[in-house]
């Protein structure tokens, strides 16, 4: 976006349609910034649906509902139209300007499997679980650390890389959830959180797996929490 070579309001459908959806009129209406501040009218996944299919159910831009499903949607447009695939546009665009070197989308034997942390159940037991080795996921399982994620953060919120134009819109409140706060661009913005000053928070939960990270942006400040078991709620929230 702020190359100018992607508009956050153009419809995604010049580039992408999900075939699921291909019958209904409401694909054409669907954009970048409904994506990013989950106003697609998609459930977070498909499968969540009766009908096991990616289905619109409200109008994008009307309601506010978190979706796993939009961001996919979102990584098919961007792939269709720069013919790249989207580990190698994370790459170029995020980690090595950032650089977060040890941060990926795809699973590493030799690089991950000393250092990885694996995930575990309420008994202490490993899960065990399967890992994303081709086709790079853009709504889940990134493999990176404590360090690059800071990295990330001190970069999200010093703008690195965007225009003053695009870092304002990413941090202006979009989409209401509740009284407390809503979306921004990507990120969950909680108004009021720390005698006056705003927060961007994200959260990440998956079978034995918890994560938060909480930015604040007016004082510069921050902390980032991962957790390989299924009390790090429990912890983190502690």
């Amino acid at each position: 976006v702020s190359s100018g070579d992607w508009d956050l309001d153009e419809p995604l459908y010049h580039y992408w349609v999900d075939p699921d959806v291909k019958d209904d009129p409401l694909y054409k209406e669907l954009t970048t910034r409904h994506v990013l501040t989950h106003q697609t009218g998609f459930d977070n996944w498909r499968w969540n649906n009766e009908s096991k299919k990616l289905t619109f159910n409200f109008e994008p831009g009307t309601k506010c509902k978190y979706s796993g499903e939009g961001f996919e949607y979102l990584r098919h447009a961007m792939e269709q139209k720069f013919n790249i695939p989207f580990e190698e546009l994370v790459d170029s665009l995020i980690f090595k300007p950032y650089e977060m070197k040890d941060s990926r989308l795809l699973w590493d034997e030799k690089m991950h499997k000393p250092r990885y942390a694996e995930e575990h159940n309420k008994e202490g037991e490993p899960y065990n679980l399967w890992k994303r080795t081709d086709d790079a996921c853009a709504s889940d399982d990134v493999l990176t650390t404590i360090e690059d994620y800071c990295l990330f953060g001190v970069n999200v919120m010093n703008g690195s890389g965007l225009t003053e134009e695009a870092h304002q819109d990413m941090l202006r409140l979009q989409a209401i959830v509740d009284e407390k706060g809503g979306f921004g661009l990507g990120w969950y913005i909680k108004q009021d959180f720390c005698k006056g000053e705003y927060a961007l928070i994200h959260t990440g939960s998956d079978a034995g797996v918890a994560t938060k990270v909480i930015l604040l942006p007016e004082s510069k400040r921050g902390i980032v929490m991962f957790t390989n078991g299924d009390y790090g709620f429990d912890i983190i929230n502690k």
